[in-house]
């Protein structure tokens, strides 16, 4: 659900098979285990139930778990385990809003008023003044209602785990508010935005953005464990649990209020091999894959592009250029990164993300230097 900047997140080391306990043969991934599992160790230690990684070099692949995966059964952590992405969630809508522009069927300058009439007007909203392009961007202006504790009243007050909300209800209530700033005029992180982009990807194709999703990336990348669910609030198959800080069981909870802006479930292979196929240009045409990389110009962004972000790593005095998505929904939180060579990749998980805090201002997840330990020893060594 939300965007997290250096967010962190294990016992069994694996290469390759999720269920097999193998420590890789050369001397650097032997580092590389080592130092990815006392990060998840590390993790599991701040105060996260369970914590899993994957890191890559080259076809060199390493995974790692540590916790319990069901707090209830004592159940252990395996690296194959499902859990929610979160916002990892937008890089794949903004991916096939991409291609729909490859294919001409619309175009990042196209107005939201004309795919979407009336949907976007209200308290000073105005969908004719807002881009395709500043959904993705994150620069609409647009309000996220997912910001104000009250919203998740219904699930967290009233114990409420299946309460509906739907997409096009929360964009109403998105536009019952005032902007937060003149489109393109800032850099504003709102949820908002991939709901209308999930509800542009259906007005331009007349199917369902999750149906979409399905047929364009996950069929053709084999993703057989990554999902878009509209209203149920089970994982199902193999899965982490995920808390809140005072660890109260989150895993079952309604995925319709995050839809296209974060209500993807997925693995560690699934989430690493379609970012695998973004950042090395297997998925967009060369022009639109420079749109994906287009990093917004404003002093307030975080190095952010169209559902993605650009930053770079301190390698003890060597700058490494990555590409990051996260994400932080009820339960879990996340980081990917790969490098912008594709050579390498680091997803870290944790299960825990609160809901019941003040999202921009307190901290949902237990602190933890996890992140570090893990960056140096997936991307840095």
């Amino acid at each position: 659900m939300r965007k997290l900047a250096a967010t962190a997140v294990g016992m069994c080391v694996v290469a390759a098979v999720a269920a097999s306990c193998a420590v890789p043969a050369s001397a650097a991934p032997n580092v590389r285990a080592a130092g990815l599992q006392a990060a998840v160790d590390q993790a599991v230690a701040s105060g996260f139930p369970a914590a899993i990684a994957y890191g890559r070099d080259g076809d060199t692949v390493t995974r790692v778990a540590s916790g319990v995966a069901d707090l209830a059964t004592g159940e252990p952590a395996r690296v194959g385990d499902r859990f929610r992405i979160a916002s990892n969630t937008k890089a794949f809508v903004a991916t096939v809003l991409l291609q729909l522009v490859g294919e001409h069927r619309l175009a990042l300058d196209d107005s939201v008023e004309k795919w979407l009439p009336g949907v976007i007007d209200g308290a000073g909203n105005d969908g004719g003044a807002i881009t395709v392009r500043q959904l993705l961007n994150q620069t609409s202006g647009l309000y996220d209602p997912t910001t104000d504790p009250a919203f998740f009243a219904p699930y967290l007050q009233g114990g409420d785990r299946g309460f509906v909300h739907t997409p096009r209800q929360v964009v109403a209530l998105a536009v019952a508010h005032p902007p937060l700033a003149a489109p393109g005029a800032a850099w504003n992180y709102s949820n908002t935005n991939y709901l209308v982009a999930g509800l542009v990807i259906e007005a331009v194709t007349g199917r369902s953005a999750g149906q979409e999703i399905h047929d364009r990336l996950l069929v053709p990348l084999a993703l057989t464990h990554t999902t878009l669910p509209l209203t149920d609030p089970q994982i199902h198959g193999p899965h982490l649990h995920g808390y809140d800080l005072d660890r109260n069981d989150m895993t079952t909870f309604s995925p319709s209020y995050d839809w296209t802006a974060g209500a993807m479930i997925s693995t560690l292979d699934d989430l690493a091999r379609f970012d695998r196929a973004l950042f090395t240009g297997r998925l967009l045409p060369p022009a639109e894959q420079r749109e994906l990389e287009t990093v917004v110009q404003l002093p307030d962004s975080p190095g952010y592009a169209l559902g993605v972000q650009q930053s770079t790593l301190d390698c003890q005095g060597r700058s490494v250029p990555v590409w990051e998505t996260d994400g932080g929904g009820p339960g879990f939180t996340s980081i990917s990164l790969t490098t912008a060579d594709g050579s390498r990749q680091l997803i870290l998980v944790g299960t825990v993300f609160d809901l019941g805090k003040d999202l921009l201002h307190q901290r949902p997840f237990p602190q933890t230097d996890a992140i570090s330990t893990a960056q140096t020893a997936a991307i840095c060594t």
